[in-house]
């Protein structure tokens, strides 16, 4: 299970950077079926294979803070290898709990800002952003969304089929570059982010010139996610350059094929970040 988990992250096969810290604190389970002569053997399995699952995607922060916590809350803390593998089940007990109620609280009162009739842009793919549409709408609230392709994997696709599942919501999908079209007729941009460090949002790839382009038309732009996702120290985001193929599969002839996951977009261009725990307005 650890290393089915390891690959599906390195492959992206889940988009939600949420889901993927639950996935991948779920998979350490496994530990607590296997036989050890030791406990520094038990902690030492622990860590190796939490290290694997966080560098199988190293700019997810979630990931990051959810392996680390597991980690820490059982090495060093044990007298036995039974007493490890209860605090490791307690633990990861405790934090896809904490992930997915951040997840649901911030999708809760992002929810709560969406007006009737109101008509909004979002890219990629993001869970909570999801969750929060179908929150608002269940409420009777109308809504027009414009989802961008989210190349070259085409996330966004998924985004408009699922906001095409819901009530009341008119969906419609663009392909990226066609967000600057689009902007004039949208009272806002909503967006999910895969985290925030030192005042700087990284999410998938054009999603900077989306925030940037919304910014000189005065657009507002909306950031929702967990608050697990804004970091103030400890971690720091590592770009991951996907496959060209994902671009072009067709050899690159006398040019090379840049594909990076994710950009990056300075706070200041933001309106407001909306987390389970505040709403920043900037």
């Amino acid at each position: 299970m650890i290393d089915e988990t390891v690959e599906e992250i390195r492959e992206m096969q889940t988009h939600s950077s949420s889901v993927v810290a639950v996935k991948a604190t779920r998979a350490l389970l496994e530990l607590l079926d296997r036989e050890f002569a030791t406990l520094e053997e038990y902690e030492r399995d622990l860590e190796r294979n939490a290290g694997a699952l966080r560098r199988a995607n190293p700019s997810h922060a979630s990931l990051y803070n959810a392996m680390r916590e597991v980690t820490e809350s059982v090495v060093g803390e044990a007298d036995t290898v039974d007493e490890a593998k209860t605090r490791t089940r307690e633990t990861i007990e405790r934090v896809v709990e904490d992930v997915e109620r951040g997840k649901r609280r911030a999708a809760d009162t992002a929810a709560e800002t969406f007006e009737d009739g109101e008509t909004f842009l979002t890219h990629d793919y993001s869970s909570t952003v999801l969750e929060a549409v179908e929150t608002a709408t269940r409420g009777g609230t109308e809504l027009t969304a414009y989802a961008t392709e989210a190349r070259p994997r085409y996330l966004g696709r998924k985004t408009a089929r699922t906001l095409a599942a819901m009530d009341r919501v008119d969906a419609h999908l663009i392909v990226d570059s066609a967000s600057g079209y689009v902007l004039e007729e949208c009272d806002r941009v909503v967006i999910g982010m895969d985290c925030i460090v030192d005042d700087v949002l990284y999410n998938r790839v054009g999603t900077f010139p989306m925030v940037a382009a919304a910014n000189e038309v005065g657009v507002p732009v909306t950031i929702v996610g967990s608050g697990a996702k804004i970091i103030e120290d400890g971690f720091r985001f590592e770009n991951e350059f996907r496959s060209p193929a994902e671009v072009m599969l067709e050899p690159a002839e006398g040019f090379t094929i840049d594909n990076p996951a994710y950009d990056a977009t300075p706070v200041p261009l933001i309106d407001e970040v909306i987390t389970d725990e505040q709403t920043r307005h900037y």
